[in-house]
């Protein structure tokens, strides 16, 4: 592994590793050095400090979230149906993660409570999506509000119980199906769907 050039792909690889190892409380730059062969002088080439490198590994984590998704609304076709397959991606990624490796969820969730600007941009990126598929659905006349991109960002807000990880112990909750489709009903009620 020391021969293979050193990339920031490699760095985020080995500093993945380090968290899923030691934990965030735990995990430093020079196990990531350690891991890589080098000198945690080189590690600081590519990343400046270990907030930035701490940022980086959020980020990353969160784009494999949000790729999925960001595929979902750039998708054509009838907006309500996407819309529910949107959340319900991002609401089964989040819970499943945590069901099938709570210790690397959670290690997660703290380096991202650490990245303020990075979780601001991912949050308003996925709003944006939601925002995309109202504003086709409005295009298309599913959808009647005026403002589809408010409507994406309400829409994330009304559902982060059941994606946000501050809520992880209600995950488990039996009527939580219930609820989700409580709410889907209430959103689609505020996006101007007749009601059944």
């Amino acid at each position: 592994m020391a021969d293979a050039p050193l990339t920031p792909d490699r760095i985020l690889e080995a500093a993945e590793e380090a968290l899923r190892r030691f934990g965030p409380a735990k995990a430093n730059v020079v196990d990531v050095a350690r891991a890589l062969n080098v000198s945690h002088g080189t590690v600081y080439r590519h990343f400046p400090s270990k907030a930035a490198l701490r940022n980086a590994v959020a980020e990353r984590w969160l784009a494999r979230l949000s790729e999925p998704l960001a595929e979902i609304a750039a998708e054509r076709g009838p907006a309500q149906p996407r819309l529910r397959r949107w959340l319900d991606a991002l609401c089964d990624a989040k819970q499943s993660r945590a069901r099938e490796e709570p210790e690397l969820f959670t290690t997660y969730y703290h380096l991202a409570l650490e990245a303020d600007e990075v979780v601001r941009a991912h949050i308003n990126a996925l709003a944006a999506q939601l925002g995309e598929i109202i504003a086709d659905g409005v295009g298309r006349g599913d959808f009647t509000v005026a403002d589809p991109f408010r409507a994406g960002r309400a829409v994330f807000d009304a559902t982060s119980r059941f994606h946000h990880p501050a809520h992880i112990a209600e995950w488990n909750d039996p009527d939580r199906k219930a609820a989700y489709d409580g709410v889907w009903q209430l959103i689609l009620s505020g996006l101007g769907v007749p009601q059944a």
